[in-house]
């Protein structure tokens, strides 16, 4: 059978199949042998495969609900006034205090209303808190009453923000010590009048004049045993002592 050879072939070089190499048809050998005398120069190897760099995100700390702001704020007064019974009746934890029976030893020293039953008394402090909301908690610390005491006050009252004053209308003269010496420390506070048995021995207009205090210390009526109104004469204390920062950092 006859071969049968397309037009567009390039013809055959002369020579045979020797010459119709890629060479021959290019031109250019295939592989050009080195110059006489020198070796080849080593053919390098490929580059190892390197997997690409994936971004990985990376996460930072997950911020968590921030811890509320304690808030110290003293709860003082004169002896037998109420001052462990209005830490007690708000604290949110079972209130620390230091309690200790009253003996014969404190006749006369301990001088309590004709008709009072109280038989023990705070020898050191109370200490009780409250949260107010998820920024600010209150950490209340009860002072003692009795005047052979008073030397915890400065401590007790170191870092304190405010202070609430308990009065018993029908004895103003025991809160006397109280109000002179957180006006002497210049201690922002306000005066909560107890109300024994829900009265009061005098209003609140006579109890300003008797107390000396001016306008702009807040003057409310409250029941130590109840924890809605310890609440209200405490959030009193706080704005009292807002409005003191305030005045300071515009100053």
């Amino acid at each position: 059978m006859d071969s049968v050879r397309s037009p567009e072939w390039p013809a055959a070089a002369a020579g045979g199949p020797a010459t119709n190499s890629a060479a021959t048809r290019y031109a250019a050998p295939a592989n050009p042998a080195p110059p006489a005398g020198r070796a080849a120069p080593p053919v390098p190897p490929p580059p190892p495969y390197r997997p690409p760099r994936v971004a990985v995100p990376t996460v930072g700390p997950v911020a968590g609900p921030r811890a509320p702001v304690p808030v110290k704020i003293l709860i003082a007064g004169g002896f037998g006034v109420g001052k462990t019974t209005t830490v007690g009746a708000i604290s949110e934890i079972a209130p620390l205090t230091t309690e200790a029976e009253m003996t014969s030893a404190g006749i006369g020293v301990d001088d309590l209303a004709a008709d009072s039953d109280k038989t023990t008394t705070t020898v050191a402090m109370d200490f009780g808190c409250v949260t107010i909301d998820r920024s600010l908690k209150l950490y209340l610390f009860g002072t003692p009453g009795q005047a052979r005491f008073g030397f915890m006050w400065d401590d007790l009252a170191r870092g304190a923000l405010g202070a609430l004053v308990v009065v018993d209308s029908a004895r103003l003269d025991d809160c006397y010590p109280a109000i002179d010496f957180f006006e002497r420390a210049g201690l922002p506070f306000a005066v909560g009048v107890n109300a024994f048995d829900g009265r009061l021995a005098l209003d609140l207009p006579s109890i300003r004049w008797a107390l000396a205090i001016g306008e702009h210390v807040p003057l409310v009526q409250f029941d130590a045993r109840d924890r809605l109104s310890v609440r209200d004469a405490l959030l009193v204390v706080l704005d009292r002592a807002l409005d003191r920062a305030t005045r300071e950092k515009g100053a």
